[in-house]
């Protein structure tokens, strides 16, 4: 499952930022999963999301923890590109490399919208009748893991 990344303890990771994939729970699981055992190397956020919180959008570079259902961390991630786009443009690579199993930018496109129309995400956005199109912007973020975090050693 690790593919043999190497171990860090948490305490030198503890000064990156964190973040998690979806919700906790069943789908940020999965995603976490994916990761882990290298199916997932990409991931699409709106730019929307960024704006609302007043965060920096992705870097190449950038390296974050990222969190588990229970947000204890799990591994450091280091963006390796981003790029925007348009969602009516994004391309079967990305959604491939989502390691969600997606065979076509369509299957893709209807699994994010799903989440991105659910009510938790249009809670975590402030706007109930929140809804995706073709000219929505996304961030496409490209990483890789560069090492898992170890437990604290108990004393």
């Amino acid at each position: 499952m690790s593919m043999g990344y190497p171990t860090i303890p948490a305490s030198e990771a503890a000064d990156l930022p964190t973040t998690g994939f979806a919700f906790p729970g069943a789908l940020r699981d999965q995603l976490n999963a994916a990761i882990l055992d290298g199916a997932k190397t990409s991931t699409t956020s709106l730019a929307l999301e960024y704006r609302l919180d007043d965060e920096p959008f992705p870097e190449a570079g950038r390296r974050v923890v990222f969190l588990d259902s229970d947000n204890r961390p799990l591994a450091v991630i280091e963006t390796t590109e981003v790029r925007f786009a348009r969602l009516g443009d994004v391309d079967l690579a990305h959604a491939v490399d989502e390691g969600e199993g997606y065979a076509s930018v369509a299957e893709w496109r209807a699994g994010h919208e799903n989440f991105w129309h659910s009510a938790e995400m249009r809670q975590a956005l402030g706007d109930p009748g929140f809804a995706v199109d073709d000219d929505t912007e996304a961030v496409l973020e490209r990483f890789r893991v560069v090492a898992l975090i170890g437990q604290q050693p108990s004393i």
